[in-house]
């Protein structure tokens, strides 16, 4: 997978749409960020809940990690494309899509 197909499933999911905060590209449902990129570490971040962030690290480490830091510690999470799947990648990016969709977008889901 890459950057660019990370923005593709992205953008597929109801009501997602792009943005950009920080010199990043970012991803919003509701106007709430849930996923953005981050190109300097060919990877892109999903913010999950600390126990889903916990359960995927140790599923697939090759995949995913925390973000450094405090924003790491409360569920941010980076996503390494390369090694990812279609599968693996949309259920990440549905699961924090999920946290910030409001219930609208989740029926159409």
């Amino acid at each position: 997978m890459t950057l660019d197909d990370f923005t593709r499933v992205a953008l597929s999911l109801p009501e997602a749409v792009g943005g950009a905060h920080m010199g990043r590209t970012d991803f919003r449902v509701g106007k709430r960020i849930f996923a953005s990129l981050h190109p300097d570490r060919d990877a892109g971040m999903v913010l999950l809940k600390p126990d889903e962030q916990a359960m995927l690290v140790e599923a697939e480490p090759a995949i995913f990690a925390p973000v450094p830091g405090g924003w790491g510690k409360s569920g941010a999470t980076l996503v390494f494309v390369a090694g990812a799947d279609e599968a693996t990648l949309r259920d990440a990016l549905i699961r924090a899509w999920r946290h910030r969709a409001p219930p609208s977008a989740i029926a159409a889901l």
